[in-house]
């Protein structure tokens, strides 16, 4: 085979290089019902009562080229265009595609047993007391080879994408060795690679401190800190350093040394903080300039005195809520405050087995009583400030990335939520591409 047909043969199986973006690719979409989001010029974030206004244009047009919005207005607006493609979505909306901004999604097989022991009375902390929950999602994950993991990796990747995710955060922290955490780190890497979706990987070597450290958890942090983390920096395979600030984890003492020490490789700091105890990890967060600070069920009136006026986004997973039947973060007290909120999965084997934006939106509202509106807005242009993309997504502006929804024939965007158990999505696009 001649060099210029094996370079041809090479440039079609990449999918972010295909030959499809080898000349300008344009796709239109017409009589759009509802065009949400749209915003000429988007902020980082919206806040408190913003959070309640959802900007809309009605019976609009949109046109792609390649993989960014090129352009949008109204019918009466539209000029004669030469494209590739056009869709028809009378009758439908069209949104930007959910950015999910917590998840695990890269681990190995499942954790159903639990979920059983869960019903038979056992809480989260005591599975995990008997050696369950991360640990046992470790033990799975270091037995498992690199090409498995993507495997089954690859299988929930896709399944987010038609479910109408444009955009992921993807945590390691069910390695805790430095192989099996540097593996993770790859895996989730090329997923990113290999699909059109945008993914932001996170390094969360300090998840639980594994059985060989139980009783030494200085020396894990240590080796996290010694090992783990320039090796992670070497490769530049993560954005961001994540710990679990938790009783029976790690402490506040403990994410102060380790957001310290990730500091001199430009890891940008998130945080797991506040699910079952309020311990002050969240002024620290805000201390460390951390991009979010995510669960939160458990809230305290000096921890929303410590976000105010800060660049920390707090995030709600709701629909781990629903699965572990605990608490929801009290996002209606998040927002009256003046503050924002983003909503995401954390699809993880344990707590949150669904990569389900879709739920989480309909959750948010029904559970943590958030208008439509606000839930939208915290699953796109507040969830894409989450993982450090809004100046690329989240909303519908000229220039952004082309992800989006296309939902079904419906009467209007109250339905998403309402219609929790239904799929109202009809097509998907992420980065330019129809899924």
């Amino acid at each position: 085979m001649s060099f210029v047909l094996r370079f041809l043969f090479w440039v079609m199986q990449k999918r972010k290089e295909s030959l499809f973006y080898l000349y300008t690719m344009k796709l239109l979409i017409i009589n759009i019902k509802q065009l949400l989001q749209v915003r000429d010029i988007a902020p980082a974030m919206v806040i408190g009562s913003q959070m309640k206004q959802l900007p809309i244009l009605k019976n609009a047009w949109l046109l792609i080229e390649n993989d960014k919005i090129k352009d949008y207005g109204t019918m009466k607006s539209q000029a004669i265009l030469e494209v590739d493609k056009t869709i028809d979505a009378t009758g439908k909306i069209v949104l930007p595609a959910w950015c999910d901004s917590h998840s695990h999604l890269v681990y190995a097989g499942n954790r159903e047993q639990e979920f059983v022991d869960r019903i038979n009375g056992l809480s989260y902390q005591e599975i995990a007391e008997r050696g369950g929950g991360i640990l046992n999602s470790a033990k799975k994950l270091q037995k498992t080879s690199e090409e498995d993991l993507y495997q089954q990796s690859l299988v929930r990747i896709k399944e987010v994408m038609l479910l109408g995710t444009g955009a992921i955060e993807i945590k390691s922290g069910y390695g805790l060795t430095t192989d099996a955490e540097l593996k993770m780190l790859r895996v989730a890497k090329r997923l990113g690679e290999d699909f059109p979706i945008t993914i932001k990987t996170t390094f969360l070597g300090a998840h639980a401190v594994p059985n060989e450290f139980k009783d030494n958890k200085e020396g894990y942090l240590d080796l996290i800190i010694n090992e783990m983390l320039p090796k992670v920096a070497e490769q530049g395979i993560a954005s961001f350093i994540d710990i679990f600030c938790e009783k029976g984890y790690f402490s506040v003492a403990d994410t102060n040394r380790l957001l310290s020490e990730a500091q001199q490789y430009n890891l940008v700091p998130k945080i797991h903080v506040n699910q079952f105890n309020a311990l002050g990890g969240v002024q620290t967060g805000v201390d460390h300039n951390a991009l979010s600070v995510d669960h939160l069920e458990v809230l305290t009136k000096e921890d929303i005195e410590a976000l105010k006026g800060s660049n920390t986004m707090p995030v709600a997973l709701p629909s781990c809520s629903y699965f572990l039947s605990i608490p929801y973060t009290p996002g209606r007290e998040l927002i009256n405050a003046g503050l924002p909120l983003a909503l995401a999965t954390d699809y993880n084997p344990g707590s949150t087995p669904s990569g389900n934006m879709n739920f989480v939106v309909s959750t948010a509202c029904i559970k943590m009583n958030l208008t439509p509106e606000e839930a939208i807005n915290g699953a796109t242009i507040n969830g894409a400030y989450a993982m450090g993309i809004s100046d690329s997504h989240g909303s519908i502006t000229k220039g952004k990335v082309a992800s989006l929804i296309i939902t079904k024939d419906i009467p209007s965007y109250n339905y998403l939520p309402y219609a929790f158990g239904s799929d109202m999505i009809d097509k998907v696009i992420v980065n330019g591409e129809l899924i």
